[in-house]
């Protein structure tokens, strides 16, 4: 027999996690102390929401699953935010919750998380796929079992255990779970898809963050080519498709392209949206007069078929991947090779002396001087739909943002546990200042757990998107400028890294360089920030 603690850790072993994320409590010290004799490390955030951030990048990054640890109460309710992003952002994250001792439910317990008390299993239900409270040791392995397929199967995401403390010390016998087994879901539409396709004469691809989640990079890459289909992303598909093939047309929504809105305006007669809700961030800037005749819909969640572009519509439900596959399975190949351009150093703008930079130009000399497989992670404000329009992809998979949830600050985390991942992958994080102030502190964890993230601020003194638009609508801003403006720089030199400030596009090319160069050298991250216009316009004034 073994405690409920120590057959926890010794299943995130045998699931081959070698970091696991949070902070300590009393509630949840038995798993903290198990963590030693598996030799896991304990990642110390500095907030729980920060910690469900970090652990869902490291999901991210070994398409596996990550967990995230937090005491009862607050530690708990701070968690509540990552999980809402890990939902949006389709990410399999375990959640685990203390709670002081079952057996003292019903007691005045400080943190309480029963009904009693702050209901953490009630509070996650709203944002995670399932939640429920071990209330005994041998509930643990179907519970858990439960969890697991949760996460992992169909649309994938969070899922949350409340154990309390005296549950965790609980002696049962010893079990070892092995991830679920997944099974494709095949549309019966797939035939009908093809038969659309070859009808239509003015197609357009439409890709989303769907197209992340399944991989089905080299799917949507083959179907384009086949059929010679121009190809749009949203925000939240960024990263999907390459900027330097022949048939992209760059991002629609905010962030948009010209060239991508003036396709919509010739009329386009089959619209195939995969992997995509159609928020409003995704449509910004399409009217009604602009809507497809006929739309194929590829998603494993309908909810939202239907709801934003209310034409003829053809759902295609089940794993993207999957699905394409079927209907490419006997069809030629393509050369890629064909419809692909060299990528070639961008020209540079430089500003006047004594003038901020532009974040175009910010962009353009990321582009420069990163690798073409450079990993970004685009935090959400302004600087990261600069770079849906102005960063160009030259290998599918490698940048990431969301469009839906937008928690400040999630850049920071997933960069940081996504490199804890994959270190040997180059993990840049794209991130402003507003996002800095909030969970800027996750730096000292980069630092401290040898997680060596280039973290680029954008630096304006404002939270950009937000101060704009409220000039846009009404003439004026309220608490949109800081009053004392982030120093980045000396900022992250307090938590021990290195950093620097730039002021033109030519030198933050070659300190991105340099820092490449550097960070090889110790494994430690390194911080550039990037002082910018502050009445530049954002490529966000799209969404009504």
């Amino acid at each position: 027999m073994k405690t409920t603690a120590s057959v926890l850790a010794a299943n995130f072993k045998h699931w081959g996690l070698h970091h696991i994320f949070g902070i300590p409590g009393k509630s949840i010290s038995p798993i903290l102390f198990e963590l030693l004799n598996q030799d896991i490390h304990f990642v110390l955030s500095k907030h729980e929401a920060a910690a469900g951030f970090e652990a869902s990048g490291y999901a991210l990054m070994n398409q596996n699953i990550g967990v995230a640890i937090g005491t009862s109460g607050p530690g708990g309710t701070n968690l509540l935010t990552a999980a809402g992003q890990a939902s949006a952002s389709h990410l399999p994250l375990l959640i685990i919750t203390g709670h002081p001792s079952m057996k003292d439910t019903g007691k005045a317990m400080g943190q309480d998380s029963s009904i009693f008390g702050t209901d953490l299993v009630n509070m996650f239900k709203h944002v995670t796929k399932f939640s429920a409270r071990v209330e005994r040791g041998d509930m643990l392995k179907p519970y858990l079992q439960h969890a697991l397929e949760k996460a992992l199967s169909g649309v994938k995401g969070p899922v949350h255990l409340s154990i309390p403390f005296d549950i965790l010390l609980e002696e049962i016998e010893p079990f070892q779970l092995d991830f679920p087994a997944t099974y494709e879901m095949i549309s019966p539409n797939t035939g009908e898809v093809i038969e659309k396709l070859n009808k239509a004469t003015r197609p357009l691809l439409f890709l989303g963050k769907g197209v992340h989640s399944s991989k089905a990079y080299e799917e949507v890459q083959h179907l384009a080519e086949l059929w010679n289909i121009p190809v749009i992303t949203t925000p939240g598909g960024k990263g999907t498709f390459p900027s330097n093939h022949k048939l992209s047309l760059g991002a629609f929504g905010l962030g948009g392209t010209p060239e991508a809105t003036e396709y919509f305006h010739q009329k386009v007669d089959l619209l195939i949206v995969i992997g995509s809700k159609l928020s409003d961030m995704s449509t910004a800037g399409l009217s009604e007069a602009m809507h497809p005749e006929h739309l194929i819909h590829f998603d494993y969640d309908p909810t939202f078929i239907g709801k934003s572009i209310q034409v003829p519509t053809t759902a295609v439900l089940g794993d993207i991947k999957s699905n394409l596959k079927t209907i490419l399975k006997d069809l030629p190949e393509t050369n890629s090779e064909g419809f692909l351009s060299t990528p070639e150093m961008i020209p540079l703008d430089e500003n006047n002396p004594g003038e901020r930079m532009s974040a175009v130009q910010v962009l353009r000399a990321m582009r420069n001087a990163l690798p073409d497989d450079a990993v970004i992670f685009g935090d959400d404000g302004s600087h990261s739909f600069y770079g849906i329009k102005h960063f160009d992809i030259y290998k599918p998979g490698t940048f990431f943002f969301d469009d839906i949830f937008g928690a400040m600050g999630n850049g920071i985390g997933y960069s940081i546990g996504a490199k804890l991942a994959a270190p040997e992958k180059t993990i840049v994080c794209l991130v402003g200042d507003g996002c800095m102030f909030m969970h800027g502190t996750e730096i000292s964890t980069a630092y401290n757990y040898d997680s060596p993230v280039l973290f680029i601020v954008l630096n304006n003194g404002r939270l950009d998107m937000v101060e704009k638009g409220m000039r846009k609508m009404i003439g004026t801003s309220i608490g949109g400028i800081y009053e004392t403006p982030l120093d980045a720089a000396r900022f992250a030199e307090s938590m021990g890294l290195k950093a620097y400030t730039c002021q033109n596009p030519y030198d933050l090319t070659d300190m991105i360089k340099d820092a490449l160069h550097m960070m090889k050298e110790t494994n430690k991250p390194i911080v550039i920030e990037a002082l910018v216009d502050e009445n530049e316009i954002p490529p966000t004034m799209g969404r009504q």
